[in-house]
């Protein structure tokens, strides 16, 4: 039986510019009718998910993944369709989403765990798993404005997996965590898998999506593109053609900056085809328009089956200061990627802020023939030493 269904699914925001207060009301309100916009985040989305699925959502940025999930938990309503859902549905969207700041984590759980429906008897029966699970013993009596964002959502996770919801929820907030609590967290979406619980989650971590979901659907532009096995949808995604042509504007980025051209060209820096055993050359350019205290620099190349084969920051190896302009970055990758495509993503931000993130920036193919056909990720061509041993 269906656990979420999701029927022509529309969401419309309308997009226009308030004018001079000095104007009269009557131009205000004429002008702003002309010049508005409409903006559909979503186009006709259908699905269904059955009990005890787990189904991954990939797209790039702004393809209307986490308008979606919103639009499941009520947030926000739909502009046309409806969305149905069966049980209890509990979700992780947003760091600190449903914690009241002045109240302390004890409280909190309480709060959050009512908000779910769960009684307080019940919540007390959880209470001492879900505060060792979050790791914040320390801290119980502390009001949460004070916790960090990690902390909040370490609470937040464990009391939104913990309360048993037929229905768990969880959008891309769990890349805030350390490695640990992401292990954690995946550990308990597929033990809440196997015990027949349904799970929607968003990630641009396809491997960790890959691992647990055994159906994806790929938004893109609003509307579902393609919908079926997590293995082949993945695939298709990263070599869906998202290479970016010289002087593309990739996104609006944020208020601070935005990166503006990726390309991947070989090691003297043309755009001759890339072969396997010899290195190339990714090119970044982008703006800065505020600037920023450890603003980094990350890329990220992922190969077809989503994994991540070389994942690096600026800050990784130099301590550098971006003042306000255009700049351009370009890291040279050894000869040891195996031959076949992959996807380009690329980070500006901080340690608090993500400034532009586009996972999937650009695309390129490695050409070379592999004659032993291993499903590798790197070939280092090692150099083996044979002596007799006795």
């Amino acid at each position: 039986m269906d656990r979420v269904q999701v029927d022509r699914v529309s969401k419309r925001y309308v997009l226009g510019e308030q004018r001079n207060l000095r104007e009269t009301i009557g131009t205000a309100i004429r002008r702003q009718r002309d010049e508005r916009q409409d903006f559909w985040s979503l186009r006709d989305v259908s699905f269904t998910v059955g009990d005890g699925e787990a189904v991954g959502i990939v797209g790039r940025n702004g393809a209307g993944k986490s308008t979606l999930l919103k639009i499941l938990m009520r947030i926000t309503t739909p502009t046309s369709g409806e969305t149905r859902t069966r049980g209890r549905v509990a979700a992780l969207l947003e760091v600190g989403t449903g914690f009241h700041p002045e109240l302390t984590g004890r409280e909190n759980v309480y709060l959050n765990a009512a908000v779910l429906g769960m009684s307080r008897a019940d919540t007390a029966r959880r209470f001492d798993e879900i505060v060792d699970f979050a790791g914040i013993e320390r801290f119980l009596e502390t009001p949460v404005k004070r916790y960090s964002s990690g902390m909040y959502l370490r609470l937040a996770f464990a009391v939104a997996a913990h309360l048993e919801p037929d229905v768990l929820v969880v959008d891309e907030v769990l890349a805030v965590g350390d490695a640990e609590f992401q292990r954690k967290c995946m550990s308990r979406m597929a033990t809440a898998e196997a015990e027949g619980r349904t799970v929607l989650f968003v990630s641009h971590d396809l491997v960790a999506l890959s691992r647990l979901c055994s159906r994806a659907i790929w938004l893109e532009a609003g509307r579902v593109h393609e919908e079926g096995q997590t293995t082949s949808v993945v695939r298709n995604y990263l070599t869906s053609g998202f290479a970016t042509e010289q002087g593309t504007v990739l996104g609006s980025g944020a208020a601070a900056g935005r990166l503006m051209d990726v390309r991947v060209v070989a090691a003297d820096g043309s755009d001759r085809p890339l072969v396997r055993d010899e290195p190339f050359r990714v090119l970044v350019r982008f703006e800065v328009k505020e600037e920023r205290m450890g603003l980094d620099l990350g890329i990220v190349i992922t190969n077809r089956d989503g994994v991540r084969v070389i994942d690096e920051a600026l800050s990784d190896r130099h301590q550098h200061r971006f003042p306000v302009g255009r700049h351009e970055v370009t890291a040279d990758v050894p000869a040891v990627l195996a031959p076949g495509e992959y996807t380009v993503g690329v980070w500006l931000g901080t340690a608090h802020e993500d400034v532009h993130f586009e996972p999937t920036a650009g695309s390129f193919t490695l050409h070379g023939y592999d004659p032993a056909q291993r499903n590798r990720a790197v070939v280092l061509d090692l150099d083996f030493q044979v002596n007799p041993w006795a």
